[in-house]
C-alpha cells in the first residue's frame, strides 16, 4: 500500500472516531462513509440521500454528531461575522471597501486580525501597519499604539495600587476610572468603594482609605490656617475642603464660592480672602506697571494707591508723582502719563470735552498732538452749538475760537473781539432765511458772525454784568445798561423785572428816569404791551424831551399798530434830536421781519415802498412770492 492510500485510510479512521462511527467495518477509503464524513468535516451540508444512508446503516450517533458539529459551525460564522461587524463599527470603517465584500471573503481578510489585535492590546507587525498604510488606514496604527499605551498605563496603575490580582485590563474596564480617581486624589463614590468591595479588591480600598485621612488631616489644618474652624464638617467631602484649598494655592474664587462662606456667615474667612485678592491685585499691578523692584507689598503701601489710580485712568498729583521719582520708579511714571494721555485723548474721540485740568495737564506734559485734536474737537462743538460751522477759519490760532471760549466760560468779549465779529461773516450760502431781512444780494455774501446764537449769549453775559455792577456798586445806571442787553439777548422779560418797583421819586436825575423808562417801554414793546409800552415813552419824553430815544420808541409802537405816518411824525421827531436815519430803519426792519401777520407785513412792505422805493429796496425781498399753480 503506497502512502497515499495509508494517508486516506488513516484520515477516515480519524474521521469515524470523531462522528461516533467505529462500529462500521468497512474501512476503506473507496466507502461511501469516507465521502459523506469529508463533506461534513469541511462543513459542507450532506444531503436527504445522505442522511437516509446513515440511518439505513445504523449510524444515527453520527449523524447527530454532524448536525451538532453543522450547528456548531454556523453558530461561529454568526459569531464571527458579530464579531468583525462590532469591531469595523467601533473603530468607524462600516464604509470600508471591504464591506461590499461576501462574509467569507471579509472574514479571510487580514482587517480582521488587526482589529482583534487592537481590541485585545496586542502590538501590530511591520507588516500589519504596512498593510493598513497600502490601504489608506495608517490612523489604524496610531490607535492601536495609542491603546496599547492606555493599557500599559492601566496595568502600572493596577501595580501602584495594589490591584493586579484583577486580569482584564481593558481600558473600559470600571477599575480603569477607580485607579485614576485614585492617582489624581479624586474622591471616590460609593458606587466605586461598593465595586472594589465586591472584587476584594481590599489593598485598593485601603488606598482610598489613606488618601482620605490625609485630605481629612489636610482640612483641619487649612480650616485652622483660614480662621474657619466654626465650621461643623470635617469631611473630605465638605465644599469647604476645595475652596479652602484654592485658598492655599493662591488662586481666585468664584463668586459662587463667596457667596457659599456668607451662608455659612464665615466672615473671618472672608475678610482673609479679601486680603489674600488685594495682596493678589497689588502684585498684578506691580507687574503690570514695571514697579517689581520696590519690595514693599502691604496693603497700606502708599505705591497700592497710586498704582490704583494709575489703573483706573486717573491722573496722578504732585505727590504720587513725586512719590514715584523719589524711588526711581520712573518706568511706572512713563506708563501713568501715557495711559492718562491715551485716556484723555479717547474721551476727545468720543466727543466729551476735556476739562481745564486735562488741558492744562496736557500741556505741563507738551501732548501737542493731544492738544491740538482736543482743540479741534472743541472749536467743532463750539461753532455747532453757536451755529457758526460753515465758518471755515483753521486753528490753531482762530480769533473766533479764543471768542467762543469767552462766551462758553461766560466771559465778557473785548471790544476789539465785538468788532471782529462784525467784520466777519460765515461762507457765503444762498438762502430764503434771512436773519436781519437784509437784501439777497446779503445772503449771497453769507451772514455776520455777530447774529445769532453767539449775539444773544454776548448780550446775556453783558446783562448779567451790569446786574451785578449795580448790586456791587448801587449804581443806578447800571439797569437801564443791563436792561438793554436782555432785551437785546431776547430775555424782555428779565428786562421788566429788573426795572420793576423802581421808587422814581427817589430818582434825581431826569436823563436816568428817561433812560429806564425807554428801556422798559422797549421791554413791552418787545412782549407786545404796547399800550404799557407807549405810556413809558411818553413819560420818558416828559423827563427829557430833547432825548431822541423815547421818539425813536413811538415811532417803533406806531409802525407796530399800522399807525405807519404816525410813526413816521415819531421817527422825524427823533432825528430831529439827532437819531440817525439808520436807527429808524433798523426798527422798521424789526417790525418787517417779526410780523406774525402776513397782511400786517404785506401792508408795511407795500406802505415802505410807495414812500420810497430805493431807500427801502430790502422790503422787496418780504413781499410774497405767488404759488406756482398746479398743472
Amino acid at each position: 500500500m503506497n502512502n497515499e492510500a495509508q494517508s486516506r485510510v488513516e484520515h477516515f479512521a480519524t474521521l469515524k472516531s470523531k462522528y461516533q462511527a467505529t462500529q462500521y467495518e468497512d474501512s476503506s477509503p473507496s466507502s461511501l462513509l469516507y465521502f459523506i464524513l469529508r463533506k461534513a468535516d469541511l462543513g459542507i451540508e450532506i444531503t436527504e440521500i445522505e442522511k437516509s444512508w446513515l440511518i439505513e446503516h445504523k449510524l444515527l450517533d453520527t449523524l447527530e454528531v454532524i448536525r451538532k458539529e453543522h450547528r456548531f459551525k454556523e453558530k461561529e460564522r454568526r459569531e464571527l461575522q458579530a464579531e468583525f461587524s462590532y469591531l469595523k463599527s467601533k473603530y468607524k470603517l462600516t464604509d470600508y471597501w471591504i464591506t461590499q465584500q461576501p462574509w467569507s471573503s471579509q472574514l479571510s481578510s487580514p482587517l480582521y486580525l488587526i482589529l482583534w489585535k487592537i481590541e485585545s492590546a496586542n502590538y501590530l507587525t511591520s507588516s500589519d501597519v504596512q498593510w493598513l498604510n497600502h490601504r489608506g488606514l495608517p490612523d489604524m496604527a496610531n490607535i492601536a499604539h495609542d491603546l496599547l499605551e492606555t493599557i500599559g498605563s492601566f496595568v502600572a496603575l493596577k501595580a501602584k495600587y495594589k490591584a493586579t490580582k484583577y486580569q482584564d485590563s481593558s481600558p473600559d474596564n470600571p477599575l480603569h476610572k477607580i485607579l485614576n480617581k485614585l492617582d489624581i486624589k479624586q474622591r471616590l463614590s460609593n458606587s466605586d468603594v461598593t465595586w472594589l468591595n465586591e472584587h476584594e479588591l481590599l489593598e485598593t480600598l485601603a488606598v482610598f482609605q489613606q488618601q482620605e485621612a490625609a485630605k481629612e488631616a489636610e482640612f483641619a489644618q487649612l480650616k485652622e490656617k483660614y480662621q474657619a474652624t466654626k465650621h461643623p464638617d470635617s469631611s473630605a467631602s465638605s465644599p469647604l475642603y476645595p475652596i479652602l484649598q484654592k485658598l492655599e494655592a493662591e488662586q481666585q474664587l468664584s463668586e459662587s464660592e463667596i457667596d457659599w462662606l456668607k451662608q455659612y456667615e464665615l466672615t473671618e474667612t472672608i475678610d482673609i480672602v479679601r486680603e489674600l485678592e488685594q495682596k493678589r491685585h497689588f502684585a498684578e499691578l506691580k507687574a503690570k506697571y514695571k514697579a517689581t523692584q520696590y519690595e514693599d507689598s502691604s496693603l497700606s503701601s502708599h505705591l497700592y494707591k497710586v498704582l490704583k489710580k494709575i489703573e483706573s485712568d486717573n491722573h496722578l498729583g504732585e505727590q504720587d508723582i513725586n512719590f514715584l521719582k523719589k524711588r526711581k520708579l520712573t518706568d511706572t511714571l512713563t506708563i501713568a502719563q501715557d495711559k492718562y494721555a491715551a485716556t484723555l485723548k479717547s474721551k476727545i474721540e468720543s466727543g466729551e470735552q476735556l476739562e481745564e485740568s486735562e488741558i492744562e495737564w496736557l500741556k505741563e506734559t507738551r501732548r501737542e498732538t493731544i492738544i491740538a485734536i482736543a482743540q479741534e474737537k472743541h472749536f467743532a462743538i463750539l461753532k455747532s452749538k453757536y451755529d457758526v460751522s460753515d465758518y471755515k477759519d483753521k486753528l490753531p490760532f482762530s480769533p473766533l475760537y479764543a471768542i467762543l471760549q469767552k462766551l462758553e466760560k461766560g466771559e465778557r468779549l473785548e471790544p476789539t473781539d465785538v468788532a471782529w465779529l462784525e467784520e466777519n461773516k460765515t461762507e457765503a450760502r444762498k438762502s430764503a432765511h434771512d436773519y436781519y431781512g437784509w437784501s439777497e444780494k446779503y445772503r449771497d455774501e453769507g451772514r455776520r458772525l455777530f447774529s445769532g446764537k453767539i449775539f444773544t449769549t454776548y448780550h446775556k453775559i453783558e446783562a448779567t454784568f451790569f446786574e451785578q455792577e449795580y448790586q456791587r456798586t448801587g449804581n443806578q445806571w447800571n439797569l437801564p445798561n443791563a436792561s438793554s442787553h436782555w432785551r437785546k439777548a431776547d430775555k424782555p422779560r428779565q428786562a421788566l423785572k429788573l426795572t420793576e418797583n423802581l421808587n422814581f421819586d427817589k430818582i434825581k436825575e431826569n436823563k436816568l428816569k428817561s433812560a429806564l423808562l425807554t428801556t422798559r417801554g422797549g421791554a413791552f414793546r418787545d412782549t407786545n404791551e404796547l399800550s404799557q409800552a407807549e405810556k413809558c415813552a411818553l413819560k420818558a419824553i416828559e423827563y427829557q424831551p430833547n432825548s431822541h430815544h423815547p421818539y425813536t420808541l413811538m415811532g417803533a409802537i406806531c409802525y407796530e399798530r399800522r399807525e405807519y405816518p404816525k410813526g413816521d411824525y415819531w421817527f422825524e421827531e427823533a432825528i430831529k434830536r439827532g437819531a440817525s436815519p439808520r436807527d429808524q430803519d433798523a426798527e422798521i426792519k424789526r417790525v418787517v421781519k417779526n410780523a406774525k401777520d402776513e397782511n400786517k407785513r404785506r401792508e408795511v412792505v407795500e406802505y415802505l415802498l410807495k414812500k420810497d422805493s430805493q431807500r427801502y429796496a430790502w422790503a422787496k425781498a418780504y413781499q410774497k412770492k405767488p404759488q406756482n399753480k398746479a398743472k
